[in-house]
């Protein structure tokens, strides 16, 4: 299944993380993807140098890709890449807004010339309202979208640890191309799809802003504890330690109160009958769990939660996760090299998973202008 989009040929004019990320993917399956990037590169192969000099953003965004380098504002540039997306299947851009179409690179004209064509606009906000002309990065969007306002400690607001808008923008993108290629497959026309960060992440929000319409409820900030959900957090065992304890329904918090509190009755006590009881007295209820378990050793209480058939979880570090027994790892070429990156989530049985190198910066540039400029030219 690795090469299920052979054949695939895709224009990205992008940067940062939503648009590569979309790509890359893509690029994984076995798709064509040509990176259109300026002189100076794409702005993400410079957030850090960690990975053997090469930013650890870029390594993880753009295997797999061919990089050309090229102004979209040049005529001669332009043309070069009017004359690949003839032929192109896909193509992608998140530049800021309207500045792709003022380039030439208009999807609905795009989309004339090539009725197969499917286009992707990537944007902040969306193309229409108030918002359209934002500018717009993941921290910006996390706190425009009320992410962080249930993110973070009682005191504190806090910005989710990883691109999430970015991520989640790239991933719908991702999806819609993979439904549009069925669509196509069908109709034999392409589609335009627009996404936007804020779009995507207001979906993720779906819960909270539904409490709220509806129950007039407003979702705490809790930290390491679950807004909707009681017991569901993290408790101090003995010597520092400290453990995730997740019920998700009556018969786990039987269990637990029997085998990990030792208090087997609790449940009936009408103030922890219910979820939603135990939601309304999660303090006391706290105080409870946390004067058992705080007393016992991380070891016994995983014991105990697995006798009561109670899930838990580690509050690892970055570290604990590299070397955690379930993380699978593949190279990826880079350079002379490579690097180790996180296997895909989704894997299909018995696929041998591989992943195409890292491009330099302009280093298909040569040959993509030769086999382009040679078609013109036999056409």
């Amino acid at each position: 299944m690795s090469g299920v989009l052979d054949g695939l040929l895709v224009v990205a004019i992008e940067q940062a993380v939503a648009a590569p990320y979309c790509s890359s993917r893509l690029a994984d399956d076995g798709a064509r993807v040509i990176k259109v990037e300026r002189a100076e590169g794409d702005f993400g192969r410079r957030y850090d140098s960690f990975v053997h000099g090469e930013s650890a953003y870029f390594v993880w965004l753009n295997r797999g890709k061919e990089s050309l380098v090229a102004d979209i504002k040049d005529p001669d540039d332009g043309q070069l890449l009017h004359r690949i997306l003839k032929d192109a299947d896909v193509f992608i851009q998140n530049l800021a807004p309207g500045a792709a179409a003022r380039a030439g690179f208009d999807s609905a004209e795009l989309r004339a010339k090539n009725p197969r064509l499917i286009t992707v606009d990537i944007s902040g906000y969306g193309e229409e309202g108030a918002y359209a002309d934002m500018k717009a990065f993941d921290m910006l969007v996390q706190a425009e979208s009320g992410l962080v306002s249930i993110t973070g400690g009682a005191n504190d607001m806090g910005r989710v640890g990883v691109s999430v808008c970015d991520i989640g923008c790239g991933m719908y993108a991702h999806t819609a191309i993979l439904k549009a290629l069925l669509k196509r497959g069908q109709t034999g026309e392409g589609s335009g799809i627009k996404v936007s960060l804020f779009s995507g992440m207001a979906e993720w929000m779906a819960v909270p802003m539904l409490q709220r319409d509806y129950g007039d409820y407003e979702t705490p900030r809790l930290g390491l504890h679950h807004p909707s959900i009681a017991p569901y957090g993290d408790y101090p065992c003995a010597n520092g330690e400290r453990i995730v304890i997740g019920i998700q329904n009556e018969r786990q918090f039987q269990g637990f109160c029997s085998h990990v509190l030792m208090q087997p009755d609790l449940p009936k006590n009408p103030l922890f009958a219910t979820n939603v009881a135990r939601l309304e007295n999660r303090p006391a209820l706290d105080a409870i769990i946390e004067g058992v378990v705080s007393d016992v050793s991380r070891t016994d209480v995983r014991a105990r939660l697995d006798k009561a058939g109670v899930p838990y979880g580690a509050i690892n570090s970055v570290k604990d996760l590299i070397n955690h027994p379930q993380l699978k790892r593949i190279p990826v070429p880079l350079g002379d090299g490579s690097f180790d990156t996180v296997a895909p989530p989704a894997q299909f049985v018995g696929d041998e998973i591989s992943f195409r190198p890292v491009p330099a910066l302009g280093q298909n540039s040569a040959e993509i202008r030769a086999e382009f400029a040679l078609k013109t030219a036999a056409d």
